[in-house]
């Protein structure tokens, strides 16, 4: 397959460099910023630039832009696609990309896909892309119409790029989900290393500091939309938490023993089922 990529960052960059180190189909790509494609050039992570022209002769397109940025990409280039082409968006949040896209009149033939794939680190940038970010975890596909040739044929592409299982779901209950697992994680991070404490840390910690402030080193722009694309899920999480937060703060404040250990011991035995339920 000839594969273009739209966006050379963390993930647009390790997708180039999976494609070329675990298949032999032929990339793709095009970036804003020119010194990381004569770097992904350089590096053999693309075999040449994704032009105006390349994207109609694409058999698949993976669009690793911000939300806003992808929608756009793909209204602009209506008329590039051709009969045959998937387009996959790698965004970390659906509902804000698929609805805007399927109001598009794309081209017959032509099948979008939502994606994300569950992987990445606190920095971002070609600089830190690598072929082995996505060994063993999930691929996140939404259909947005029935599933047909080209959606099982994506599914086996992810794959074949190292990628543990894929997941398919809804735009709906993805962006629920992702508000828990990712966006709260972002959020709660940022918040507990903007303590003043944190100045002060140097000696006093360990692991426990390092698992909850790596995340917050994260790249402001990009968290900012996906925050407020995903808003509605995201506060209810937030709800949640500080109506949590406030009930240890409570029982701490109280001296109430009793109340604490039973919410501990409720939260342990809560991560212990979890764990049994992934490891089994």
């Amino acid at each position: 397959m000839q594969i273009g990529v739209v966006g050379l960052g963390l993930i647009g960059g390790s997708m180039a460099k999976a494609i070329k180190k675990y298949t032999s189909h032929s990339v793709f790509g095009c970036d804003m910023n020119e010194a990381v494609l004569s770097q992904a050039l350089a590096d053999g992570s693309i075999d040449g630039l994704l032009t105006d022209d390349a994207v109609s002769d694409c058999d698949m397109l993976l669009a690793a832009l911000y939300p806003a940025a992808v929608v756009s990409y793909i209204q602009e280039h209506l008329e590039r696609f051709s009969a045959g082409t998937t387009i996959v968006d790698l965004c970390g949040v659906k509902r804000a990309v698929m609805e805007p896209v399927g109001k598009l009149a794309l081209p017959e033939g032509v099948t979008y896909i939502g994606g994300h794939p569950m992987a990445g680190m606190e920095k971002s940038g070609y600089a830190n892309a690598k072929a082995e970010l996505f060994q063993g975890a999930s691929m996140i596909l939404v259909p947005q119409d029935e599933k047909n040739t080209a959606f099982y044929e994506a599914e086996e592409f992810f794959l074949s790029l190292g990628f543990g299982r894929v997941k398919v779901t809804t735009a709906q209950e993805h962006d629920r989900v992702i508000a828990f697992t990712s966006q709260l994680a972002h959020v709660v991070s940022s918040a507990y290393v903007l303590s003043p404490t944190s100045l002060e840390h140097y000696g006093f910690s360990a692991g426990s500091y390092k698992d909850m402030t790596r995340v917050a080193r994260l790249n402001e722009t990009m968290w900012t939309e996906l925050f407020l694309d995903n808003r509605e899920a995201l506060s209810e999480e937030l709800d949640g938490i500080i109506e949590r937060l406030s009930f240890y703060r409570e029982v701490i404040a109280d001296g109430d023993r009793e109340a604490l250990f039973a919410k501990l011991r409720e939260g342990r035995e809560r991560k212990e089922g979890i764990d049994s339920y992934e490891n089994s």
